[in-house]
């Protein structure tokens, strides 16, 4: 019960925020088939219908985030194809102000999935006007950057535009959340200096600290108090490391010490895990520019990520906090 009650508290205090978040990065119009396995490489195997859905890292955090309520202003640039109109109504629907979006000769940014029976998918990115969003273009929106409470990246846009974006948040106070993905090994020290939280799956995470994953994929049991010194030394005081089924994990560094707190997952049958990473930042997103603590806000974003994984799709299978706490009866 007491669950339940934070839960539905956390909802309510995002809903009632009046500070806004802005996201900056990709819009893309996924082409995604289901198909009973994924293929091997060199093969063909049978899919069922294509279907054509709105996403993008960028939009999907964006959309995610306003689905809960939150003030959500993105920021980015779309082609001159019809992909264009759809991906920016699309994030219209869903509460999401797209009025400083651009507009670009070119196609819009695409990505081809492919989903198996299990929930499993792979995919493919092509930046398409994504690939021309740039240093000027981010200064000429600064405003919409400072005058938002948390700022949302990630890697799906040029480097030096999400160098700037960071940089004119840092600058102005505004709390800067960095997804590193598509993932990077190496990341500008500028960037770095300029975020205040990175969230990365266990992979990723792996891979940035150079870290062995666990022999038998217990990623409960690697020293995580290592885990958060190790992410302090490369520059993040605050660390969030999704963990997919087995829930999350968020790092922090104090006096010294490496911290962690272990957030279980919330049990739902998976249809398509596709975009659940970014519903969960969408709503750390929107918890933090609440004032929910990172504690309470990866809370909440386990429920809005497992109702995300109830449906296919990135955009479309995201829900409004009374969809997702009747999904879980709350």
């Amino acid at each position: 019960m007491k669950t339940n009650e934070e839960i539905r508290s956390a909802f309510e205090r995002v809903a009632n925020s009046s500070e806004s978040v802005t996201v900056i990065g990709s819009m893309n119009a996924d082409y995604t088939v289901e198909t009973e396995r994924l293929p091997l490489p060199g093969e063909t195997v049978k899919g069922g219908p294509l279907q054509i859905l709105a996403g993008g890292k960028s939009a999907n955090q964006a959309s995610a985030a306003a689905r809960i309520g939150t003030r959500v202003i993105m920021l980015g640039a779309v082609g001159d194809d019809a992909n264009a109109d759809f991906l920016l109504n699309e994030l219209r629907k869903a509460g999401v102000d797209v009025s400083g979006v651009a507009h670009k000769p070119g196609p819009s940014g695409t990505t081809v999935i492919t989903v198996d029976s299990h929930a499993e998918n792979v995919i493919v990115y092509s930046a398409g006007s994504n690939a021309k969003v740039d240093a000027d273009y981010v200064t000429a929106a600064a405003s919409d950057i400072t005058a938002s409470r948390t700022l949302g990246l990630c890697l799906e846009s040029p480097m030096p535009a999400v160098v700037q974006a960071a940089t004119i948040a840092h600058q102005a106070g505004v709390t800067v959340l960095l997804n590193n993905s598509p993932f990077q090994k190496e990341l500008p020290q500028e960037l770095v200096d300029n975020a205040d939280i990175l969230l990365v799956n266990e992979h990723e995470m792996a891979q940035y600290l150079g870290i062995q994953p666990p022999a038998n994929g217990d990623w409960s049991s690697i020293d995580w108090p290592d885990v958060a010194l190790r992410m302090h030394a490369s520059g993040f005081d605050e660390a969030i490391v999704t963990l997919g089924a087995e829930g999350s994990c968020i790092l922090s560094y104090k006096d010294g010490l490496g911290e962690f707190v272990m957030i279980p997952s919330v049990t739902v049958r998976a249809v398509d895990t596709t975009g659940c990473g970014d519903a969960f930042m969408g709503a750390i997103l929107g918890g933090l520019a609440a004032d929910l603590s990172l504690l309470e806000s990866a809370r909440l974003a386990a429920y809005v990520a497992a109702y995300a994984a109830t449906g296919l799709g990135a955009q479309t299978s995201y829900g409004s906090p009374q969809q997702i706490l009747g999904q879980f009866r709350m």
